[in-house]
């Protein structure tokens, strides 16, 4: 699949196998005993555990010790507290997602001063460029899942229809790319439909501010948020609202999957491949700890997914089988 978004600084993106381990490296990196931590804006979640799994089994193979694995809890106030603390422990390297922009670019900046290699994934905070500030950002195509996610609902959406979208309040480069996507498109392709947005600031927000769009705008009938937790608090709130509605959204957790298979109210889901993005992002880290030449931006495509893909979706996203829920729903066990 091509990419169709751009990097944070207008980048083209380069594919996840020009940072494809040689046995060479991996004999290289092992010789050389480097420390590497990982700082992440949440370790709740599916789409956290598969990406830590995907980084933690590549830097075990090749012999780099992960010393240790930093929970954010979305908090720029707490990652600035971890970055200046790791900088002081020095390890060799630090994978990170940003949790904001302006709040944290300076403790990002004091990252790389140091001489510590820095990974971003997913966001870029403000200011900071490649080769600079930090190595590259491994993201997915964002703007590619939100495009996704409308091309998937619009289907379901009957002419002159209101949707309704749950975007994040924090200035994101990966939510915003995906609610740009998202409406651009159905501008584009459905001028017919009205859409109403409001934005939550926190995860814990989702299911009441979902419940107060729909409150005031009752003629909305499909639903999308920006990714799968607060757009599960979403579904939740309609399921005891009794609501008949339509949603769509981006990543492929176990709840989801178990909703799009039973057919309601997710009717299509963007999906990104953690797991893939770990693994990318930690080959990423042992080159540039190797001093190779590194892509700004590398970029894993979504995969869509529907009721009708979902099992298969599942396995290759999540390395496992899909839910018994998910399997039952669709027929495929007793």
């Amino acid at each position: 699949m091509t990419i169709s978004g751009l990097g944070p600084h207008g980048e083209r993106a380069a594919p996840p196998e020009r940072v494809s381990l040689l046995p060479e490296d991996i004999a290289a990196v092992k010789a050389a005993s480097r420390r590497v931590a990982i700082v992440l804006h949440t370790l709740d979640g599916d789409w956290t555990r598969l990406q830590i799994s995907g980084m933690l089994g590549v830097f075990g193979d090749c012999g780099v010790i992960v010393t240790e694995v930093v929970d954010c809890g979305f908090s720029a106030d707490r990652q600035v507290a971890e970055l200046d603390r790791l900088i002081a422990a020095q390890p060799d390297a630090i994978v990170a997602l940003p949790v904001a922009n302006e709040q944290v670019a300076a403790a990002f900046r004091r990252v790389s001063a140091a001489g510590i290699r820095l990974v971003l994934l997913e966001n870029v905070p403000t200011g900071l460029l490649p080769g600079s500030h930090y190595t590259a950002l491994v993201s997915s195509d964002n703007f590619g899942l939100g495009r996704m996610a409308a091309e998937g609902l619009a289907p379901h959406l009957a002419q002159g229809a209101a949707v309704g979208v749950l975007g994040f309040a924090t200035d994101f480069y990966a939510t915003n790319e995906r609610e740009i996507a998202f409406t651009n498109w159905m501008q584009a392709n459905r001028p017919d439909l009205r859409t109403y947005v409001m934005r939550f600031a926190a995860v814990d927000e989702a299911a009441h501010l979902g419940k107060r769009l729909l409150d005031e705008n009752p003629q909305i009938s499909a639903v999308f948020v920006v990714w799968d937790t607060p757009a599960m608090a979403v579904a939740t709130q309609l399921n005891e609202a009794d609501r008949s509605i339509v949603m769509a959204t981006v990543d492929l957790g176990e709840d989801v999957a178990i909703s799009l298979a039973a057919g309601k109210p997710f009717v299509n889901v963007a999906a990104q491949q953690p797991f893939k993005q770990g693994v990318v992002a930690a080959q990423t880290t042992i080159l540039a700890l190797l001093g190779g030449t590194i892509p700004a931006w590398i970029a894993l495509p979504g995969i869509p997914v529907t009721r009708d893909n979902v099992a298969d979706s599942f396995q290759i996203i999540w390395r496992k089988p899909a839910p018994r829920a998910v399997l039952h729903s669709l027929g495929l066990t007793k």
